[in-house]
C-alpha cells in the first residue's frame, strides 16, 4: 500500500494535481475510443477450490457465474503458455471482482519464497473493511501468513494517509493481500458504510521502479488519469510493508470505472529486485489487471513505445465468451505486470 488511494476524493484533500492530470481524459491515445475501464484483477492459484473457499468463506466474496475451463490454440496464444488447460472462477466483493485461475497443465512455478514488498513483481489488492479489529481476527483465525507485524495506523503528520489503518498478509499461495480501514474524510464515501465487514476492493497496488516511466504506460499509453500522490515513511510504514527503512512514492490512478491502480516506488531501500524476466501466466507470481478497451490490437500496439511487452501475438479471438470477452491481448508493462486488454 501506501495510502490506499485516498487521493483527490474530496476538495482540498492532500496535494493532488488533478487539474493538470485530468487533461489526459481529453487527449486519450488514438487507440482508445473512451477512457479504459478496470473490469477485474486476476492471479494464478495452485488449487482453485481452496482459493475460492478462502475468498468466499473468510473474506465474504461471492462466486460469480460458473467455473470456466479453457484450452485450445486461441487460449494458448492469449496467455502465452503452450499446451495450456486452465480453470477460472470469478469471485466478487460487492462491485469489484477477482479472476482466480488454476492451470491444470502445464503447472507453473511458485511465488519466490523470499519475495519482499519492494520487489518489482509485488502486487496486491486492498480490501476495505468496516472494522479492522474484527477483520484482522477473521484472517488470523484462518491461519494466514502475516506480512505486517500487525494492523498499522498511519500517522497524522501525513495529510493523505493519516488515520488509515492497514494490514498486509498472504494467502496459501503467497499472494499479497491487504485489509484497509478508512477514517471519516478519507477514501470513497462508500467506505464509510458499516453494513458489512468487508466492503469492496479499493485498488490494486503494483511495484514500480520509476514512477515517471510507469506513467508513460498507464497514463500516456492506456489513458488512465492520475488522481494524486503521497510520500510515506516512518516506523508504521516499515512494519506495514515489513521493509526496514521504507520510503515510498505512491501514485494513484483511475480509469473510467472499476478499482484504482496504485504505484509503489521505493525510494529506499534500493535493494528491491527487478521484474521476473521469465514470468509466465501459469506461474503463481502472475497477476493481470483486465482493462477494457475499444480495440485490443490497437491498444497493444500503442503500448509498445511506452515500454509494453506483448505476451499474446497481438489480439486473439476466443472460441466463446465464457471468460467475459471474446477478443483480447495479454501484455506486460515495463515492470513486468500483466495487463489483459479486452474488448467489450
Amino acid at each position: 500500500m501506501g495510502t490506499g488511494t485516498v487521493f483527490a476524493r474530496r476538495a482540498g484533500q492532500g496535494r493532488s494535481r488533478v487539474g493538470k492530470w485530468c487533461l489526459s481524459l481529453f487527449f486519450l491515445p488514438a487507440a482508445l475510443a473512451a477512457a479504459p475501464r478496470v473490469v477485474s484483477v486476476g492471479f494464478t492459484v495452485s488449487d482453485l477450490d481452496r482459493s475460492v473457499a478462502f475468498f468466499t468463506d473468510v473474506l465474504d466474496f461471492r462466486r460469480e457465474g460458473e467455473t470456466v475451463e479453457s484450452q485450445g490454440d486461441a487460449f494458448e496464444r492469449l496467455v502465452g503458455v503452450f499446451g495450456a488447460r486452465a480453470r477460472t472462477q470469478r469471485v466478487c466483493l460487492v462491485a469489484e471482482c477477482l479472476d482466480l485461475t488454476e492451470y491444470l497443465a502445464p503447472a507453473g512455478r511458485p511465488v519466490p519464497a523470499d519475495s519482499r514488498s519492494n520487489d518489482r513483481w509485488f502486487q496486491h489488492v486492498a480490501i476495505v473493511v468496516s472494522d479492522m479489529e474484527a477483520a484482522y481476527a477473521r484472517v488470523r483465525a484462518a491461519g494466514v501468513q502475516h506480512v505486517s507485524t500487525a494492523p498499522q495506523r498511519l500517522p497524522d503528520w501525513n495529510p493523505n494517509a493519516g488515520g488509515i489503518v492497514a494490514f498486509y498478509f498472504r494467502d496459501a499461495d503467497g499472494h499479497n493481500l491487504e485489509l484497509i480501514w478508512y477514517p471519516e474524510g478519507k477514501g470513497d464515501s462508500r467506505w464509510q458504510s458499516r453494513a458489512r465487514l468487508f466492503l469492496g476492493i479499493d485498488h490494486t497496488a503494483i511495484g514500480v521502479g520509476d514512477t515517471d516511466e510507469a506513467l508513460r504506460f498507464w497514463r500516456d499509453g492506456l489513458g488512465f488519469t492520475v488522481t494524486g500522490e503521497s510520500d510515506n515513511w516512518g516506523g508504521e510504514q516499515e512494519r506495514l510493508n515489513q521493509v526496514f527503512g521504507a520510503r515510498l512514492r505512491i501514485t494513484g490512478l483511475r480509469g473510467a470505472a472499476g478499482m484504482a491502480v496504485e504505484f509503489l516506488e521505493y525510494l529506499s531501500p534500493s535493494d528491491g529486485r527487478g521484474p521476473l524476466a521469465d514470468l509466465a501466466a501459469n506461474d503463481l507470481a502472475h497477476w493481470q489487471i483486465r482493462v477494457e478497451v475499444a480495440d485490443a490490437e490497437a491498444a497493444a500496439r500503442a503500448l509498445r513505445p511506452a515500454g509494453g511487452r506483448w505476451v499474446s501475438p497481438g489480439a486473439v479471438t476466443l472460441d466463446d465468451a465464457r471468460l467475459g470477452f471474446t477478443r483480447g491481448a495479454l501484455v506486460r508493462d515495463g515492470d513486468g505486470h500483466g495487463v489483459l486488454l479486452s474488448e467489450p
